[in-house]
């Protein structure tokens, strides 16, 4: 089960109903509903158990949340007051903002339940105050949709029970030291304006100005302090308390004016950005979406996403060498732009002609690639920018301020921690160079890998499955007579040769040529062709290339892998294949080495018969989810 939501009552006849009844109207329907009633005298009860709730016993609000939260079967839990009412699809908004957030704790905003402009004014006062301070200290007006992971719960022990008023705001502000707090953006609450309408604006402000500013200064609010009872029917405050109240909470009231005044300044200047930038309105984001032409592994992950996203957004594709021929082939506005590639002698990375190669190209490069592409984004105006690791994406990113996304599988490197052989150290360190250059502080990282090391920094990156070809996908693997051999750079043909020495068939593919050389059979590359062989192969001999290596394991192919000489993105891949069991990493190709590996298959093949397979939904999730936040 995903969600339980927990909700004390005491004498609720009026309002749970309502609650209840927008619950059972939301389109998510995973969930079950915690009813802790404090021995209600009226038909609290009856009415749960009329919608089905689970009840069990409540006190003041703390105990009963903490009742609910023993007994709730969810993941998360979703602590509500009982007067309130659900927003068209508010729990499916508030569970899914809280996942690709990686949230532990959140609270969602505020939608009053009257027109009245005092109440208008006041909860947007409230909503706004606790975005502005969710990074300082995290803050909740009240019980207004908490939602938190179950775990998190149980470990800081729930709510404090000792506490009369304010537990709420102090459970969030304890729970929300985790670093993982934040006051959702997109669903809304609606909340009874029944203490407004009963005490009045003036008063509401002076026992919630008090009760935040003993929050922020750290002192406990006591509900007697403020003459708060669980219930209804609260007593009038007297003059000196509220004489008391008011004089404490005045620099409360303060920041609320001062925030206001700085919202509505923020959105001035942004709506005169907006006018000066002459950015008409559309139906749909534009998109730029930038690709390194090296190897094809870029274009085929980026093909995938670009077919899925294309509907939704107008996407502008810029790429060079095979992957703009590619990609051109598949979609309309491909732009061809400069690039470098790696140059390999014998699989090795030779970096001085790889250099003396850039070098030469560059004012190519920057005429034909950068110009292209700033011009195209000072005429276009994107929204936003993707980049699968291609330079120029970056440089036009910073210059015209716009917000700039990466997604590629190489970021693992500098964005997660991980393992590798430790004499690869100092490739490890300057491919770390290398990438931080290429790509420079994007507002986020959506990175695709095979493996799943811990990520270093949760709140601006993520790891997903590796995106697969929907041809790849449909295809039922067989186990035939052959070994599919795949190479990208043309100097691997030496290394390929030395498979004649073995009683195996080859079929070798990337050296854009067809015939046979006694037991290799050489191939021009063609999909349908590529991806029966591929399929019906009992083992694969490949380098360390991400796309083919993960196409291998999603068919459940043994995999030998000898990365090219320097490339550590190729040695890491190579590597993980070796630790998760799903073949062999070795630095040379190997006839004798590879007799061997071929004598293990079983041992690979159970390995990756426990693989799970996914689909590429849930990472087209999270490039749309972040695409809709980054927006300019």
């Amino acid at each position: 089960m995903i969600l339980s939501i927990i909700i004390p009552t005491y004498n609720e006849e009026e309002y749970l109903p309502i609650l209840l009844e927008s619950i059972k109207q939301q389109k998510f329907d995973d969930y079950e509903i915690i009813i802790a009633d404090a021995n209600s005298t009226d038909r609290t009860r009856e009415i749960a158990e009329e919608y089905g709730c689970i009840i069990t016993e409540g006190g003041l609000p703390a105990v009963g949340r903490n009742n609910g939260a023993k007994i709730a079967k969810g993941e998360y839990l979703l602590f509500l007051d009982s007067d309130l009412k659900l927003t068209d699809d508010y729990l499916r908004d508030t569970i899914y903002e809280f996942r690709m957030e990686r949230l532990g704790i959140a609270i969602t905003q505020m939608k009053p339940l009257s027109e009245k402009s005092e109440a208008q004014l006041f909860h947007y006062l409230a909503n706004q105050f606790m975005i502005g301070v969710e990074k300082i200290k995290p803050h909740g007006a009240g019980c207004y949709g908490i939602i938190v992971k179950r775990e998190l719960h149980e470990k800081y022990g729930g709510f404090n029970e000792e506490l009369t008023f304010g537990e709420d705001s102090e459970y969030i502000r304890r729970l929300g030291s985790s670093g993982q707090f934040k006051v959702l953006r997109k669903p809304k609450i609606g909340v009874s304006t029944r203490r407004l309408e009963e005490e009045g604006l003036e008063t509401l402000i002076q026992q919630y100005g008090k009760s935040t500013w003993n929050d922020f200064t750290g002192k406990e609010t006591d509900a007697e302090e403020l003459n708060y009872k669980f219930g209804h029917n609260t007593k009038e405050m007297s003059k000196e308390n509220l004489d008391k109240i008011s004089s404490e909470s005045g620099r409360i009231t303060k920041m609320f004016e001062n925030y206001d005044k700085s919202v509505e300044t923020v959105n001035t200047a942004k709506s005169y950005f907006k006018i000066t930038k002459n950015k008409k309105n559309r139906n749909k984001k534009r998109i730029f979406y930038c690709v390194c032409g090296e190897g094809m592994g870029h274009a085929i992950r980026s093909g995938v996403i670009i077919d899925r996203i294309k509907e939704k957004y107008d996407v502008y594709i810029f790429s060079h060498d095979r992957a703009y021929e590619y990609l051109n082939k598949k979609f309309d506005n491909v732009y061809k732009i400069g690039g470098f590639n790696t140059v390999y002698i014998n699989n090795k990375v030779n970096n001085t002609k790889t250099l003396i190669n850039a070098l030469k190209r560059n004012p190519t490069n920057i005429k034909v690639g950068y110009q292209k592409l700033y011009k195209k984004a000072r005429a276009l105006s994107p929204d936003i920018i993707v980049t699968d690791f291609e330079m120029y994406a970056t440089m036009v990113s910073k210059l015209l301020q716009i917000p700039l996304i990466s997604l590629d599988n190489i970021h693992m490197i500098t964005q997660a921690k991980i393992d590798y052989p430790p004499h690869h150290q100092t490739e490890m360190l300057k491919a770390k160079g290398v990438i931080k250059s290429y790509v420079v502080r994007p507002k986020f990282h959506i990175m695709t890998s095979f493996f799943f090391p811990k990520v270093r920094s949760r709140k601006n990156a993520v790891i997903y499955p590796p995106v697969i070809r929907e041809e790849i996908y449909k295809l039922k693997p067989t186990t035939e007579d052959h070994i599919i051999v795949y190479q990208t750079s043309k100097e691997s043909v030496n290394l390929v040769k030395r498979l004649k020495a073995l009683d195996e068939n080859f079929i070798v593919y990337g050296f854009n040529k067809s015939e046979t050389d006694e037991n290799l059979t050489y191939k021009l590359f063609n999909e349908d062709e590529f991806y029966e062989d591929l399929a019906s192969a009992k083992a694969v001999v490949c380098n360390g290339g991400f796309t083919f290596i993960s196409e291998a394991i999603t068919l459940k192919k043994p995999i030998y892998s000898v990365p090219a000489i320097g490339n550590f993105e190729q040695t890491l891949n190579g590597y993980y294949v070796q630790k998760l069991g799903y073949g062999e990493y070795h630095e040379n190709m190997s006839p004798k080495k590879l007799e061997r590996f071929l004598k293990r298959l079983d041992k690979y093949q159970n390995k990756l018969n426990n693989v799970k397979r996914y689909n590429n939904d849930g990472i087209i999730h999270e490039l749309e989810y972040r695409i809709e936040k980054y927006s300019r």
